[in-house]
């Protein structure tokens, strides 16, 4: 009798046992969304915390990644409880204000909202361009403190990735995208924007954000795992100037943020490319940043800018002393007149530093925008972010009354919420006075584009200012940047060297500047680059001696109402093709390897075209800036090979 008993006993343990197991494996909540064409889909995983997988065609590129948000010592996203879900979805197609891939972007996605107990919400996305999502509270009090906020990207294996890292976060962001293992990246070692995750087959995820504002920027750590996790810039409580330019945090907070209770926070992106061409035209960033705050958007222009900095003022041939000077300006007003070029910029030295309304006695600067607007050409005003944000107001009312017509800034260096704030600031008192802004010296203007359509471009990349210095901006380097940098958005890495070396003949020379890789490199970069505000860097004088290159460069335009690209792998080649009106252009690069690829016209309508053609000439291994030029005709069965250098390029205008 007492063995029959034990033994029911023990069967009432082990139902008893199940059922607990039962109800537990119950409590957990399960969803899944999956984008309009049905390729893309995120699962999330409610239990202890808010965790998701992401999932392209049934393939796992994403396990067990988890977010949360710590606002006044409270983490939102643990032990997390649903009250409601909400599903939404959209399909439209949106005309940017300013093009830079295309006159139109068609969005479509499918999204599901969780609210949750405690007074907030996470919304999920699913694009066929990949997944994103973001927190929102509804909390009470007008202000919070947010503490910290958890985002780590978790991948199902120990892949490799192309990883921009930084040695301080007072930075300018201009990082090469190297390849690591996850697992050996540690967990102190950071990194700016994007991240581009090799998940096989040809898979790449870019991990970035979209829509920041009143926040600090994201940048990525190590896990020494399969993961990067989120870390961010505290809140600044003091700050030292050290000259006109370096303002660093000497104390900051405890705290991340100080913000809104009830408001939305940035979008977490995901980029989702089956190919790496496809990471070229993926809308993703753009599409997640917030609508336009402009609703006059008519005095936008963008174009190309004769920069007068990279070359320094190498002007020869003339019967003036060139330098920072009204002649000199004069001259690269008419060298843009001449070319149809819009802009041109002074760069560093125009104002006495430290006193953005104080204009060297060199210049006469009423004199110089009078001929400037007689000539119809924009002048662009170059000047330090702290000394600006000191004399704000002023400085623009003044720039206002000169005519000018944009400005660059530059030597931010810092991603924290003051800083992004100050985005927002410039380029809302720019707009009121029909200025464009071109942000240099940090990368987080580049996502906000969509929000101020007068955000024209934005640096935060190495580009070839560095060649003046160093031999880091190679072609390796630039045929990786299409599709790591560039999926933030426009970047301003002025291109157009007229001196150009392969690597056996290359010195950095500050004060006579050369470019890393052929001519053909350059003229490509106009077609691969995308920078509403296009820089030809070199001297006019040098451009002036190299008609057949002057030709490309007058007619290429620096906006598209379509891109298509047509071949690449990261770090190794590049090939795109854009339409601006009816013309259309090609672009090609490689990095030190000699190649052949082909170029398949299919892109082009029916018809015949003319095709001008400039490709690397047979001895540009050798003497880099040797070039063919050729005419020929092409049409939508034209396949063609070309051939390019090591450090080559290949580039054409299609017309009719």
């Amino acid at each position: 009798m007492s063995k029959a008993l034990s033994k029911i006993g023990t069967l009432i343990l082990l139902i008893l046992a199940m059922m607990v197991c039962g109800s537990s494996v119950m409590a957990d909540e399960n969803y899944s969304l999956r984008s309009p064409d049905n390729r893309v889909e995120i699962r999330v995983h409610l239990a202890k915390d808010i965790s998701y997988d992401v999932l392209l065609n049934g393939k796992v590129l994403m396990k067990d990644s988890v977010l949360a948000i710590n606002i006044d010592g409270k983490t939102l996203g643990e032990n997390p409880q649903v009250k409601s879900t909400k599903k939404d979805s959209a399909d439209k197609t949106l005309e940017p204000v300013v093009r830079q891939k295309s006159a139109k972007i068609r969005e479509r996605y499918n999204e599901l909202k969780l609210e949750m107990d405690g007074g907030y919400a996470v919304t999920f996305r699913a694009y066929p361009e990949g997944v994103a999502y973001r927190l929102e509270t509804s909390l009470p009090g007008e202000n919070v403190k947010v503490f910290n906020e958890q985002a780590l990207f978790r991948f199902p294996a120990d892949e490799t990735v192309f990883y921009p890292e930084e040695e301080s976060m007072f930075s300018h962001n201009e990082r090469k995208y190297l390849p690591h293992l996850l697992s050996s990246i540690p967990e102190k070692t950071f990194a700016t924007l994007p991240a581009v995750v090799d998940a096989g087959d040809g898979i790449k995820i870019a991990v970035a954000e979209a829509g920041v504002e009143d926040y600090p920027g994201l940048w990525l750590r190590g896990t020494n795992g399969n993961a990067l996790a989120a870390t961010f810039e505290h809140y600044p409580l003091k700050e030292t100037l050290t000259g006109d330019r370096d303002f660093k945090v000497t104390e900051a907070a405890d705290y991340i943020a100080v913000t809104k209770g009830t408001r939305t926070f940035p979008w977490r992106v995901l980029g989702i490319a089956e190919h790496d061409k496809d990471l070229i035209a993926n809308p993703l960033v753009w599409l997640l940043e917030k609508p336009s705050m402009l609703s006059d958007t008519a005095w936008i222009k963008p174009g190309k800018v004769a920069w007068d900095w990279w070359n320094f003022n190498n002007i020869y041939g003339v019967d003036f002393r060139a330098g920072v000077n009204t002649q000199t300006y004069k001259y690269y007003i008419d060298f843009a007149a001449k070319n149809h070029l819009d802009y041109i910029i002074l760069d560093e030295g125009w104002y006495k530093l430290g006193d953005a309304l104080a204009v060297v006695p060199e210049i006469n600067m009423e004199e110089l925008t009078a001929y400037a607007k007689q000539k119809n050409v924009g002048v662009i005003l170059w000047v330090i972010w702290k000394t600006l944000d000191d004399q704000l107001i002023p400085a623009l009312d003044q720039y206002a009354k000169w005519g000018i017509k944009g400005i660059k800034v530059d030597f931010m260096q810092r991603n924290d919420q003051k800083l992004l704030n100050y985005y927002y600031k410039v380029a809302n008192e720019c707009a009121k006075r029909h200025m464009l802004v071109d942000f240099h010296g940090a990368q987080r203007g580049a996502s906000l584009t969509r929000t101020w359509p007068n955000l024209i471009s934005n640096e935060g990349v190495r580009g070839m200012e560095w060649s003046k210095w160093s031999a880091e901006t190679d072609p390796k380097h630039n045929v990786t940047l299409p599709f790591t940098r560039m999926f933030l958005g426009p970047m301003d890495y002025t291109p157009g060297a007229m001196l150009n070396a392969q690597k056996d003949m290359f010195a950095p020379i500050f004060k006579r500047p050369m470019a890393l890789g052929t001519r053909c490199q350059q003229l490509a970069m106009y077609v691969v680059y995308e920078s509403p505000l296009q820089m030809l860097s070199d001297s006019p004088s040098n451009y002036e001696r190299e008609p057949e290159s002057l030709e490309f460069l007058r007619a290429v335009p620096s906006t598209w109402d379509e891109t298509i690209p047509l071949d690449g792998k990261i770090s190794e080649y590049v090939a795109v093709a854009r339409r601006n009106g009816k013309d259309w252009y090609v672009g090609a690069m490689s990095d030190w390897d000699a190649r052949d690829l082909e170029i398949d016209f299919s892109f082009l309508p029916p018809g015949d075209f003319t095709m001008d053609a400039y490709q690397d000439g047979i001895n540009a291994d050798r003497m880099a800036s040797d070039y063919k030029k050729t005419t020929t005709t092409v049409t939508k069965a034209t396949k063609l090979k070309v051939h390019l250098a090591p450090g080559g390029g290949w580039a054409a205008r299609i017309h009719q």
